[in-house]
């Protein structure tokens, strides 16, 4: 069960212990008919996303810093902490807060309450989505659906977050990650593991940036950028194309999703700064449109 947490609050059933006894030759502690359920429980799951528009695009990077909640009838089961790196390449779930109350008010204001004191910060996420879903009237009167936040909530008003850190200077700490590939030396074939920089672009160092937008509009002037780190999986457009604003003109694929990356006005596309397979920053400059 994926979201076996709110199973074990209702219930005070360690469901990951009894799978350890059962793995292990011994028999279930306890009988179904002496399971219980008591009370009520909400998981959120805090992802390193940005929900500014409704959009929810990934947010790799450092978390800088990461403070849980805690206290009675509140959990949080997480694998990181302040310093640790956000892999483009992974899934982004950064940790699952989970709330007991007596009913489905109180576990909702719990829920409202511990996610107003966590802090999470070096990235985007999640948390001003799941404060919109936990303080909405269709949520608390159980009128939402599967398909409601994407048809009822409105995110529009919903700003990127400006604190989102990346290294600078000489001295910034650059996260890495391994390379596993084959070489091919005199006939032979070695099998090779290279640690190398997340974001780095060996083929294109030093790409412009473009830091007047965080979306993939580029602001508006033709000089259109990518709104997050990830890797260049398709690039659409060649120089001397026309274009129409909207148009898609490469593909981001970051943390297992590919977008969309469009022209911001119609024009003819002047330089193309990226090729297939290239990994690229938050704010790199891709294409200009004249």
């Amino acid at each position: 069960q994926v979201e076996h947490p709110v199973t074990e609050l209702v219930t005070g059933l360690d469901l990951v212990e009894q799978q350890l006894l059962i793995a292990s030759g011994e028999p279930l502690t306890f009988s179904q008919s002496e399971v219980t359920i008591s009370g009520h429980a909400i998981e959120v799951r805090i992802n390193a996303e940005d929900p500014a528009g409704g959009a929810f695009l990934p947010s790799p990077g450092r978390i800088t810093d990461l403070k849980v909640p805690d206290g009675f009838g509140v959990r949080f089961d997480g694998g990181y902490e302040a310093g640790d790196e956000v892999s483009q390449f992974y899934d982004n779930l950064i940790g699952k807060l989970v709330v007991w109350g007596r009913d489905r008010d109180v576990a909702i204001s719990r829920a409202l309450r511990a996610l107003d004191e966590m802090v999470v910060d070096g990235v985007a996420t999640t948390i001003p989505a799941d404060v919109a879903i936990l303080a909405h009237p269709d949520f608390a009167s159980v009128t939402h659906s599967t398909k409601w936040v994407e048809e009822v909530l409105d995110l529009s008003d919903e700003q990127a977050d400006t604190d989102v850190s990346e290294p600078t200077g000489d001295n910034a700490t650059v996260a890495t990650v391994r390379k596993d590939t084959t070489v091919e030396v005199d006939g032979r074939r070695f099998a090779v593991s290279l640690w190398v920089p997340e974001a780095a672009s060996p083929t294109r160092p030093g790409r412009p940036r473009n830091r007047r937008s965080n979306n993939s509009s580029g602001g508006g002037d033709g000089r259109v950028a990518v709104p997050m780190q990830g890797t260049i999986v398709k690039v659409l457009v060649a120089v001397g194309d026309s274009v129409e604003a909207g148009d898609p003109v490469c593909v981001l694929e970051a943390m297992k999703m590919e977008n969309n990356v469009t022209a911001d006005k119609s024009g003819t596309v002047s330089e193309v700064l990226v090729a297939s397979g290239d990994s690229v920053g938050s704010g790199d400059l891709v294409v200009v449109i004249e």
